[in-house]
């Protein structure tokens, strides 16, 4: 288990196939959060307490990181996928095209390799406003594409973005990460998608 979450990591399980999965009633196995490290800095298990969850973020990771390690959750056979992906991109001067083509690939891979698998694809989390055309961008590309690969778009922008498109002082200590009240906002978004 990682340390102070509660949820397992896929580093914590070497053959997925040994290790009973509960996952939530009536489902095939566990819920992946897959992302950098805004995702893995979340205490996923204490906001979903009632779900078997996996935390598949990975500090640094980019979309083409992401994708090179895809293979390790579809081992898992996860019932569901939570996918946040993108902002270490633009860190690396990726471009929009870059950012929605990488994420596409993740969402095309993960459907065709678990098409009974029910993926959510969250939005681009608001930066530095200097980044925020772009990152909306990427958003508006994501949210077209994701219902062809039968992904649901969670858009988190409402909940967490400025007027001016930065991410709210109340949600962050840096302008990029967030805080404890940033991840309860993002929870409460998630929440009606896995409570259903």
């Amino acid at each position: 288990m990682s340390p102070g979450t509660g949820a397992r990591t896929l580093n914590d399980v070497t053959d997925a196939r040994s290790v009973p999965s509960t996952g939530s009633a009536g489902t095939a196995g566990p819920v992946v959060f897959l992302g950098d490290s805004l995702t893995e800095a979340g205490a996923w298990q204490e906001h979903f307490p009632d779900l078997d969850i996996v935390n598949a973020g990975r500090s640094g990771d980019t979309t083409a990181d992401v994708q090179d390690r895809l293979h390790e959750v579809i081992e898992r056979r996860p019932s569901v996928v939570v996918v946040m992906v993108g902002t270490n991109d633009f860190g690396l001067r990726a471009t929009v095209e870059q950012v929605v083509r990488g994420t596409e690939n993740i969402l095309w891979t993960l459907h065709h390799a678990l098409p009974d698998t029910r993926i959510l694809v969250t939005s681009v989390l608001p930066r530095e406003r200097e980044r925020s055309e772009w990152i909306k961008q990427v958003n508006i590309h994501v949210r077209q594409f994701a219902p062809t690969v039968k992904a649901e778009f969670v858009d988190l922008w409402p909940q967490v973005a400025e007027d001016d498109g930065e991410l709210s002082p109340r949600y962050t200590r840096d302008r990029l990460h967030l805080n404890e009240a940033g991840y309860a906002a993002w929870a409460d978004a998630l929440r009606p998608y896995l409570s259903a």
